[in-house]
């Protein structure tokens, strides 16, 4: 399915139309051009300057074809904007789709009503995936990276960051409810818990974000990395021009057919024969993508297949669509001495964590020591410009 071009509504197809015959009158005003200032030619082949004078008297013709190739390039100017506007508005259109065709949960019903509402363009959404029982990493973060309070909204109004913790709204916890209270950071979704359930999370929490914040980038990171905001703001700016792009730390691994090991792929006869090496794709550590990519995400969620792992679904969701996969090693480096070591080098991570344990290692205790070792000090993002 592509994305927004749904037969059902024919709105994309009458920007399509629009498009094309823009195209045609731009193109029928170009051939006008050319005819207007091509001389006529009598029987022997030579021009008749009585005709030629009387419709271009003065005419310099050397001139005149260099304004032709001129309005010709203006033309083509014109069209790419015009298509880029429309892509635009098929976009906006897609989103507003995804979000009225919800199920009526509160979490998307609210965004449904911020879609009638004019809305701020922001830089980033970040989504923080956490669950109920992770408070103590939830506070480790608070205490370390993630902005608190008044800063946090600072951050949205001045930066245009957003970021949230995000988890299922189904089950209702008063230890949760006060902690959401007292730090307003959260954002929930229609979504049932667990580790096997983490494609279809990731997925809702995409659909849910771009309903209801509009931004260049969505990003999904996982509670237990270390991130240097105002270093991923930097690697995220210089992609901001790029319709569709996926970023990300760009990896291969095999697909593990034995039962009982981590990562197990139920469906591994689906990538060829024993031993063979999934497509690329990013990790799941942390992981970034363009608005349209999330729109799409959104618009065709129902449709999009979910494997067992949710970094290995992400992957198959782009696949055949014209993206741009970008590898960030910045965004995978190791917990000291190895981001310590780098940032001494001039060459600053913008996430952290530990390989072997797809995360920091006993992240609720470390987290404040790779925090004084490789973080980028407090005000870095105040004084990084987008």
């Amino acid at each position: 399915m592509g994305m927004g071009r749904h037969q059902k509504s024919g709105v994309p197809a009458r920007w399509v139309l629009v498009l094309c015959i823009s195209s045609f009158l731009l193109g029928v005003l170009v051939i006008n051009r050319l005819l207007a200032t091509s001389e006529t030619v009598d029987s022997n082949g030579r021009a008749s300057s009585d005709q030629a004078t009387s419709l271009h008297p003065l005419v310099d013709c050397q001139n005149k074809e260099g304004d032709i190739l001129s309005r010709v390039s203006h033309t083509h100017d014109v069209i790419k904007t015009l298509d880029k506007t429309i892509s635009s508005l098929e976009v906006e259109l897609a989103t507003a789709r995804a979000a009225a065709r919800s199920d009526g949960s509160p979490a998307v019903s609210k965004a449904v009503a911020d879609q009638s509402k004019e809305r701020p363009r922001m830089f980033f959404v970040m989504g923080i995936m956490t669950a109920f029982s992770s408070r103590k990493r939830r506070d480790s973060i608070r205490g370390t990276w993630l902005p608190k309070g008044d800063e946090l909204k600072r951050l949205e109004t001045e930066k245009g960051i957003i970021m949230r913790f995000f988890f299922s709204w189904g089950v209702l916890d008063h230890t949760i409810e006060a902690e959401e209270e007292q730090h307003k950071d959260f954002f929930r979704l229609n979504h049932i818990e667990g580790y096997h359930e983490l494609s279809s999370k990731t997925q809702t929490y995409f659909s849910s974000a771009v309903a209801k914040w509009d931004a260049d980038f969505y990003i999904k990171v996982d509670d237990d990395v270390h991130v240097n905001l105002g270093m991923l703001g930097s690697t995220l700016a210089r992609h901001r021009s790029k319709p569709r792009v996926y970023i990300g730390c760009m990896k291969s691994g095999p697909v593990l057919a034995q039962k009982g090991v981590k990562y197990h792929e139920p469906e591994y006869w689906k990538f060829g024969e024993e031993g063979n090496k999934y497509f690329r794709h990013a990790t799941g550590q942390i992981y970034a993508v363009s608005k349209d990519l999330a729109t799409y995400i959104s618009v065709n969620r129902q449709l999009l297949h979910k494997y067992a792992n949710e970094d290995v679904s992400l992957g198959s969701w782009f696949i055949g669509l014209d993206v741009e996969h970008i590898d960030d090693r910045s965004l995978c480096c190791g917990t000291p001495l190895d981001c310590e070591w780098k940032g001494q080098a001039g060459n600053p991570c913008a996430a952290s964590f530990d390989w072997s344990c797809s995360g920091i290692c006993k992240s609720v205790d470390r987290m404040l020591e790779v925090h004084q070792r490789c973080g980028e000090g407090q005000g870095a993002i105040w004084h990084t410009s987008f």
